[in-house]
This record gives C-alpha cells, sequence and structure tokens, in this order.
C-alpha cells in the first residue's frame, strides 16, 4: 500500500517586499514634490515597478497567507502606483496627443478622495497591526489630504508641503519597517522593534 505524502508550501511574510517597494516610490516622488526633480519621466519606472508590481507580489502572498489586511493595503496602493504611473504617461502624451489633451487633472483631486477613504479604513485595521504600520498610515492619511486639496486649489501651497512632508515621512518609516521585517525574521528575535498592536478593537 503507498502512502500519499503531501507537502505544504510555506510561503514567506511578504511584508519586507512591499514595505520596501513603498519605501522607495515615496522616497522618489517626495523628491519630485520637493523640486529635486525635474520631471516626472523618471519616476514613472518606480512608480510601475516599486509602487506597483513589488506590491502586487506582496499582496499575491499576503492572499496566500489568508491575511486580507495585508493584501488589501499592498494591494491597493499597488493599483494606485500604476493608475498614477498610466496618468502620468497621459498627460505627458505617451498614449497621443487626444489623451494629453483631454487630460483635467481633477480627476486626480477625486482619486486622491477615495484613497483617504481607504486609507483612513486602513488605518483603523492597523491599530491592530503594529505601531510601526499604524504611524506610516497616519502619514499616507496626511498625504491623500495635502494632494487632494492642492489638486483642487485649497491652500494650495500649503497643502503641496503638507503632502511633500507626508510622503518623505512614509519613505523614512517604511525602510525601518522593511528593516524590521527581513532583520527581525532573518535573526530570529526583535532586532528592529516594530511596537506591539494597540489592543483596542480587537476582542480577545
Amino acid at each position: 500500500m503507498s502512502e500519499e505524502t503531501h507537502v505544504k508550501l510555506v510561503v514567506a511574510d511578504p511584508s519586507a517586499l512591499g514595505l520596501f517597494g513603498l519605501a522607495m516610490i515615496t522616497l522618489v516622488a517626495s523628491a519630485y514634490k520637493f523640486g529635486a526633480l525635474s520631471g516626472l519621466s523618471l519616476v514613472i519606472p518606480w512608480a510601475i515597478f516599486l509602487g506597483g508590481l513589488a506590491q502586487v507580489v506582496a499582496c499575491l502572498n499576503d492572499i496566500k497567507h489568508n491575511n486580507v489586511f495585508g493584501a488589501t493595503a499592498f494591494g491597493g496602493f499597488a493599483f494606485f502606483w500604476l493608475a498614477m504611473g498610466m496618468s502620468w504617461m497621459c498627460q505627458l502624451g505617451v498614449f497621443g496627443p487626444e489623451l494629453q489633451l483631454a487630460s483635467d487633472p481633477k480627476a486626480f483631486g477625486f482619486a486622491y478622495l477615495g484613497y483617504l477613504i481607504f486609507s483612513l479604513v486602513m488605518t483603523i485595521g492597523a491599530v491592530e497591526t503594529n505601531k510601526m504600520l499604524f504611524i506610516i498610515f497616519i502619514f499616507i492619511d496626511l498625504l491623500f489630504i495635502g494632494l487632494m486639496f492642492s489638486t483642487f486649489g485649497i491652500l494650495e501651497h500649503e497643502m503641496h508641503l503638507l503632502a511633500a512632508y507626508s510622503e518623505a515621512s512614509i519613505s523614512i518609516i517604511g525602510f525601518y519597517g522593511f528593516a524590521g521585517n527581513v532583520l527581525n525574521k532573518h535573526f530570529g528575535y526583535e532586532f528592529c522593534p516594530l511596537g506591539k498592536p494597540f489592543g483596542i478593537f480587537k476582542k480577545k
């Protein structure tokens, strides 16, 4: 009688890759907002590959972990950056003059409003994940507030600065979160503390 052997595929936690992708694109995008870069052309590849595809990979692997929060967070922001990359290409005329001339920047404002709602919901979820992620989501909330109001022309300069500083903060904390997720698992102990969940909403 033959015995069936079931091999369970072990899937690594994708949080480090997802956070690295987030940290990289927000670093490059915030440099553009601060005026350190003169154009969007070379921001687009980082939006597509690091902001988009790296987080898609993280999303798909979190699905394998049955991690609804992680999959939704990484997937939602992955498609945000892919959409931003394509929108910038429309503005730059990559898809032809018709789309370029028909580009209305106010569409960004409504997209930022939708993502602000998404981010606020995810911020509530981050309360019970870890403090590092909660802080990142607070700055993501501020980023979308700044982007939305500056796009609609409300306190445009001040809101642009709010967006720039918030995005730079996301990058800094994202790099720390990436380091924590890699090194903590690699060394087998809490080398970079990420902070325990707040314990407010989850019932024991």
